[in-house]
């Protein structure tokens, strides 16, 4: 993907400000979003900002019932996704992290900011922005903190958790329009709410490969067949999958993709897809483990099958491949907004039940111009701030 035109990148390195990141494992996309500006800042160009960044873990390492929380909310989304919307709307009404005097285990907190030192605090999650935010504030009395927010949800409405939302804070970064239009709703005033596009990690801003490479790579890296669709069945950062069911509602209805299976760091889920195969011959299938070629793999295919996580959803927009959404088993409160997003913009489809699937792939399988239409509406909608940016505006807080 070619840059934009619009940050300047100091030409030499600027004094070091310090950058604590806070986020927590709830799902995969606060801390992809963290590791992501922790990377930029790491760049060749990111250095120049003069912006040394670390990550915490805030919620699971404050205190045991926060990590019990975080693991509460992952197993709910590997396995009852529906039942989300009673845990969501519960966080809602209890605010349980608002003030600096509810935060359990605060002393770890207190310490941690103390060590660090930082002249900087950047959330990455809903639930970091406000008693949190005070905490680093008593920790460094005589320091003046700037506190932002980086949201990556696309939308607002329901979903959109009021906690992103710190009115007093130095800033709220939204990654689209959409998204600093729902802050706006919580009084966040306009010259505290910028517009800063998606934060992924640098591989997915790279030049385009060329049809020559995008062949190689799925040659050498599948043994895949460069003229022929090419589906991702994605899974969560918690191993959530429904590939079986997938791969059995393709090959029931002939039709024969080939196929990458996502399995994360499931061992079972990998032995369990290769036994199919044998049974399954005509559907070529590779089970692979924990990926870090995301950009590649997204670049090359024509489809992907995940979650509607902003995440994926993101990375998908910047990778020009259209989205399937896994919607089996109900779709979380903070997926309704992504699937709204994508809705009106038109550039994802929701898949509430796997036989519905190999109907959407025939038809762009066999008329791919409507596959395209898709891919044309991602172009529509890709930020035109890039990471550099944000990472501009982050330093500006500090001079």
């Amino acid at each position: 993907m070619a840059r934009p035109d619009s940050f300047d990148v100091p030409e030499k390195e600027l004094p070091v400000r310090r950058v604590l990141i806070l986020t927590s494992s709830t799902g995969g996309g606060h801390d992809m979003r963290a590791r992501a500006l922790k990377s930029w800042s790491e760049t060749e160009e990111g250095r120049k900002f003069g912006l040394s960044v670390e990550i915490h873990q805030a919620l699971e390492d404050t205190h045991g019932l926060y990590g019990f929380g975080v693991n509460l909310y992952n197993r709910i989304q590997q396995f009852w996704p529906k039942l989300h919307h009673i845990y969501f709307n519960f966080l809602e009404h209890a605010s349980l992290h608002d003030s600096a005097e509810k935060i359990w285990g605060r002393h770890r907190f207190i310490e941690r900011v103390r060590e660090v030192q930082p002249d900087l605090i950047v959330s990455t999650h809903a639930h970091l922005n406000h008693g949190f935010f005070e905490l680093a504030k008593w920790a460094l009395p005589g320091r003046r903190i700037k506190c932002v927010t980086y949201c990556g949800e696309l939308s607002g409405g329901y979903g959109f958790s009021r906690h992103w939302v710190n009115p007093k804070a130095d800033l709220f970064i939204g990654a689209v329009e959409e998204t600093c239009d729902a802050a706006s709703t919580f009084g966040l005033h306009d010259d505290r709410n910028w517009l800063g596009g998606f934060m992924l990690d640098p591989s997915f801003y790279q030049e385009p490969s060329t049809d020559e490479e995008r062949a190689q790579y799925l040659r050498d890296e599948f043994d895949f067949d460069a003229d022929r669709f090419v589906l991702v069945l994605g899974t969560g950062a918690n191993g959530a999958n429904n590939h079986i069911r997938a791969l059995n509602s393709l090959y029931e209805a002939r039709v024969y993709p080939q196929v990458v299976a996502l399995c994360g760091r499931k061992s079972e889920t990998v032995e369990e897809i290769l036994a199919w195969q044998k049974e399954h011959p005509l559907l070529p299938v590779r089970p692979i483990p924990y990926y870090r070629q995301m950009s590649c793999l997204l670049s090359a295919a024509s489809a992907v099958v995940a979650r509607s996580g902003t995440g994926t959803t993101s990375e998908a927009i910047l990778s020009r491949c259209p989205l399937i959404f896994n919607g089996i088993g109900g779709v979380m409160p903070q997926e309704c907004i992504t699937v709204k997003f994508c809705r009106k913009n038109g550039i994802g489809i929701l898949l509430p039940r796997t036989h519905q699937l190999p109907a959407i792939i025939r038809e762009w399988m066999q008329e791919p111009e409507k596959r395209e239409i898709v891919v044309n509406s991602m172009d529509r909608v890709r930020p035109k701030r890039h990471p550099l940016d944000i990472l501009g505006k982050l330093r500006s807080l500090v001079e």
